[in-house]
């Protein structure tokens, strides 16, 4: 492909997963000779298991008075754009920060714990459930909860912290958020609205109103870790939730040589949908998106897929996967680092452009479901599908 200025390049890679922080744990992950061993949380939110928050040292990327401001799902959303922004050797560019665009994928705000049990414990003995959730809401939330819960406080934590202050946008809506944050930032930048951008998102598993979200639907996977593509609903949904942080720069070509920026991987697409799934609706979805994935070689093209577990959604993902794209070695990453719904496509688009510029054959996360990679890949495709809604896909390549 020959090489445009305005080309979308990845040039910064934050991520924190339960495997660590910053890229050379991750690196380490995907170039090990076997998967490393899931690191879990068993016994805190029996029957629900959930891949959780490494030790983190958060001044490292978080002042002492800022951190008093944020619940841990706002310090760990700032901590990876932290990594991502020093690994791009922004951090400390006043000029470049302060043009920098911001793009998150956020869902909702730390709750109140202690509220939302005594309203599901006493709805259990009242009939007039509605009537009673009015009064809990008018006598038992303090006002500055409403604060502590919008979904932009992450972006303003982020412009506060790190000094970016570019445009700001926040959306919010799942795994959804997280592509639709990704392709805002690739459209921008193709169309010279942008030169540069922060994007990404953070999820915190540890949290027992996410947990009662979850289990709405009956999502979880119950009882003891299994592989990815090994849940088939026998267990509780599939589903095991995952703590991630994990933000990109990304940058036109011209900008990020200009300053002689590392490019780790080129963003040639990114394409994000939803609608009905019924009858075959969801196959054909991810059939038409990214044609340009339809060139790829199968000799040197390696597929991350964000499924999230849930177990029929999951096959019928991977037997997708499996068609569309014959022959090329599939890694279920939800599997090793967790789901984490808005930061799973990001997750995703870190992972691959970590294992590209690395060369790595990345290890079967799934030995007895996914096939060996054989050797070094010079391109990724990354899918994401909702739990509920929502589905992407991305090409990523190796710099020319």
């Amino acid at each position: 492909m020959v090489k445009q200025p305005n080309d979308v390049v990845i040039t910064g890679v934050g991520i924190v997963t339960c495997h660590g922080t910053g890229k050379d744990a991750h690196l380490a992950l995907l170039s090990a000779k076997t998967a490393p061993e899931p690191v879990l949380e068993t016994e805190k939110f029996k029957p629900y298991v959930v891949h959780k928050l490494p030790e983190i040292d958060w001044s490292e990327q978080i002042g002492r008075k800022d951190q008093r401001q944020m619940e841990n799902w706002q310090r760990l959303g700032v901590f990876a754009a932290g990594l991502a922004l020093d690994d791009a050797g922004m951090k400390d560019d006043v000029d470049a920060c302060g043009s920098m665009d911001l793009i998150v994928a956020a869902g909702g705000g730390e709750r109140d714990i202690a509220v939302d049990s005594l309203i599901v414990d006493e709805a259990l003995k009242r009939n007039d459930r509605e009537k009673f959730l009015i009064e809990k809401l008018k006598t038992e939330l303090r006002p500055t909860l409403f604060l502590a819960q919008l979904s932009n406080l992450l972006a303003g934590n982020i412009s506060i912290v790190h000094k970016v202050t570019g445009s700001s946008r926040t959306f919010m809506g799942e795994e959804a958020a997280g592509i639709s944050a990704i392709a805002t930032a690739f459209a921008r930048i193709k169309a010279g609205q942008s030169t540069h951008t922060l994007v990404g998102g953070a999820f915190v598993a540890e949290r027992p109103d996410i947990l009662l979200l979850v289990e709405g639907i009956r999502a979880h996977q119950t009882g003891p870790w299994q592989p990815l593509w090994s849940r088939d609903g026998s267990s509780g949904g599939g589903m095991i939730l995952g703590t991630v942080g994990a933000f990109l720069v990304l940058e036109s070509r011209e900008h990020a040589e200009a300053r002689g920026a590392h490019i780790y991987a080129v963003l040639d697409a990114v394409e994000g949908d939803r609608g009905n799934r019924d009858e075959g609706k969801l196959e054909a979805r991810l059939g038409r998106m990214v044609p340009e994935a339809a060139s790829l070689s199968s000799a040197d093209t390696i597929v991350f897929s964000g499924a999230s577990g849930l177990a029929e959604l999951t096959q019928r993902e991977k037997a997708h996967l499996t068609e569309r794209f014959a022959d090329m070695p599939v890694r279920g990453y939800a599997g090793s680092i967790g789901h984490s719904v808005e930061a799973q496509f990001p997750a995703g688009l870190a992972l691959a452009a970590l294992a590209i510029d690395a060369g790595a054959s990345v290890p079967a996360f799934d030995p007895a479901s996914e096939a060996a990679q054989a050797g070094p890949a010079k391109h990724a495709i990354i899918s994401t599908v909702g739990y509920v809604r929502g589905e992407g896909l991305a090409v990523l390549s190796a710099n020319a």
